[in-house]
């Protein structure tokens, strides 16, 4: 029977699953509850799959664990109007400007890269985290590769481990999934039953 690539993207999913790090994913739990417990607001931050993993995990924060949280990329005339007129680099960071974004919120990034000042890749999300540590907010998230700025100033940042290369991105952005589904089923953290 010829290779099948199935095969092969499975038995890279249950590697990464053996891999990665539980303690860092337990850390991201006691944060949550720190900062549901002081009041304070999640933004949570993405682009591309990223984006679509934010949306989701809002709900999933807010309904579940009642983490009063948002995505920018939710409000999608805020988001074109900000690109249009400002550009997109400074979106993220003048949305945080714009909501008033303390000391006792915090940032929640799904990124493959994390962001790269010296790469100009994921700017919009290098100046939000710039913008987040000027003003005193704590930096989640779940990266890939070397976790890029994100990793760099984070304070609790999950770096998913690469088993394939050629497969960084769609491996980071399925386990952005199973780690915020496992932060919203923690006991710590989980406040209402799912109806399923």
């Amino acid at each position: 029977m010829p290779k099948r690539h199935a095969d092969d993207y499975f038995r890279e999913v249950a590697e990464i699953a053996r891999l990665i790090d539980r303690t860092a994913i337990e850390q991201l739990a006691e944060g949550l509850v720190t900062l549901r417990d002081n009041g304070g607001r999640l933004f949570v931050l993405g682009v591309g799959g990223g984006a679509g993993n934010a949306g989701h995990a809002v709900n999933d924060f807010r309904k579940l664990c009642g983490i009063e949280a948002y995505a920018p990329t939710d409000n999608v005339s805020e988001l074109t109007a900000r690109t249009n007129d400002e550009g997109w680099e400074t979106v993220f960071a003048a949305w945080l400007d714009g909501s008033n974004a303390s000391e006792r919120d915090a940032v929640f990034v799904f990124s493959v890269g994390g962001g790269s000042a010296e790469k100009n890749v994921s700017m919009n999300i290098v100046r939000a985290l710039q913008e987040a540590k000027t003003r005193g907010l704590k930096v989640f998230g779940v990266v890939g590769r070397d976790g890029g700025y994100t990793a760099q100033v984070g304070d609790k940042v999950l770096i998913v481990p690469t088993v394939e290369a050629s497969r960084v991105t769609p491996h980071t952005e399925a386990f952005q999934a199973v780690v915020w589904h496992c932060l919203v089923s923690h006991p710590a953290l989980q406040q209402k039953d799912t109806t399923w």
